[in-house]
C-alpha cells in the first residue's frame, strides 16, 4: 500500500499470508482522571488497526508528562489505564518513551497483524453497498461541556464508556461480511472521514441524518453553543463537499463535523449482508450500530446527507 490514499495505518507484506499494520496517534489529555485517560488514549489508537480488518499484538507507549505539576501516581495510573485497555484487545506492552512536556499527553504507537488478502482500506466502497456506524456521534459537543463544567455525571460516564469501547467486535465481524471499505470516524468527523472515503472510492455516500446514532442530548448541546473549535475547520473541510437534502439545521449540521475522539467504524459492505451484521453487533454488546445510509454511483458531489 502507499501514501497516495488516505489509509488508517500503514501495511507491509512480510510473506505471502501475513502482513503488519503499523499506526500511531497521541493527544492531550480529554479527561481529568488519568486511568480513564489511558483508556481512552489505547482505545484510540488500536483502532487504526480495527479499521483495517486487524488484530492488535504490540504497543508502544508515547507520553508527555508535566513533571512537577502532577504527581508520579497520576503517571502509573495513566499507564496501567493503557495497559489494561491493550491487554483487553489481546495485545501487549512492549515499551515507550516519555519526555517532560507543558501538558499531559499520551498515546500509542501500535503494530497489527492482517492476512494481505483480508486488508480493508479507505477506498473501496461500491454503488449498491449499506453503510454501518458502530458508535453514537456528538463526542466532540459532550467533551466541550465536559470542560465547561456542564455534563452531568451520568452522560459523563456515558462519554467515556463511548470513547473506551473498543472497536473490535466492528472489526471481526466487518469481516465476516466480506465488507469493501472501512475507516474510524475521529477528528475529522462524520463528513470528512466519509468524503476520504467517497473521493478514494470515486462514489458518493448518501447519509440519511435521521438514522444517524446520537449521545443522548447531543442536539441540545449543540443549540447551547457547545460547539467544539474543531468542528467549524471540519464544516470548512467538507462543506463544499457536500449536498444536503431536505431541511437540516444548524445544530443537526454540526453533529455531521462534530471531531470524535475513539469514535466508531464506518463501513461500506454488501447491502444484503448489513442488517445481519448490525443484529450481531447488538448481541455483541455494541448497541449504537446502525445503517446510515448508502453508497451511490459518482454524482455532482461525493457527499450527500438527507435531512
Amino acid at each position: 500500500m502507499g501514501t497516495n490514499q488516505a489509509d488508517d495505518s500503514a501495511v507491509l507484506r512480510l510473506a505471502p499470508d501475513l502482513a503488519i499494520i503499523l499506526t500511531v496517534d497521541c493527544f492531550p489529555a480529554i479527561v481529568d482522571d488519568p486511568y480513564t485517560f489511558g483508556q481512552v488514549a489505547a482505545a484510540n489508537a488500536l483502532s487504526d488497526i480495527y479499521a483495517m480488518g486487524g488484530e492488535p499484538v504490540s504497543a508502544l507507549n508515547i507520553i508527555g508528562f508535566p513533571h512537577g505539576k502532577l504527581p508520579i501516581e497520576a503517571l502509573e495510573l495513566l499507564m496501567r489505564g493503557g495497559a489494561d485497555k491493550v491487554n483487553e484487545a489481546g495485545a501487549v506492552i512492549v515499551g515507550g518513551h516519555t519526555f517532560k512536556g507543558s501538558e499531559l499527553i499520551y498515546g500509542l504507537s501500535v503494530v497489527g497483524t492482517i492476512h494481505p488478502d483480508r486488508i480493508v482500506r479507505t477506498a473501496g466502497a461500491r454503488p449498491g453497498d449499506a453503510l454501518v456506524l458502530t458508535k453514537p456521534l456528538g463526542a466532540g459537543l459532550y467533551s466541550t461541556a465536559l470542560k465547561q463544567g456542564s455534563l452531568d455525571a451520568e452522560r459523563e460516564s456515558l462519554f467515556t464508556g463511548v470513547m473506551t469501547a473498543l472497536n473490535a467486535a466492528a472489526a471481526r465481524r466487518m469481516q465476516e461480511a466480506g465488507a469493501h471499505a472501512c475507516t474510524d470516524v475521529t477528528g475529522f468527523g462524520l463528513a470528512g472521514h466519509a468524503l476520504e472515503m467517497a473521493q478514494g472510492s470515486d462514489v458518493t455516500l448518501a447519509i440519511d441524518f435521521g438514522a444517524l446514532p446520537l449521545l443522548p442530548g447531543a442536539l441540545e448541546l449543540a443549540a447551547g453553543g457547545f460547539l467544539p473549535g474543531g468542528g467549524e475547520a471540519n464544516r470548512q473541510y467538507a462543506a463544499p463537499s457536500l449536498e444536503i437534502e431536505g431541511a437540516l439545521g444548524r445544530e443537526e449540521q454540526m453533529l455531521l463535523y462534530d471531531p470524535q475522539t475513539s469514535g466508531g467504524l464506518l463501513i461500506a459492505l454488501p447491502a444484503e449482508k448489513a442488517g445481519e451484521m448490525v443484529r450481531s453487533l447488538h448481541e455483541d454488546g455494541v448497541d449504537a450500530a446502525a445503517v446510515i445510509g448508502e453508497v451511490l454511483d459518482r454524482g455532482v458531489l461525493p457527499l450527500l446527507v438527507r435531512g
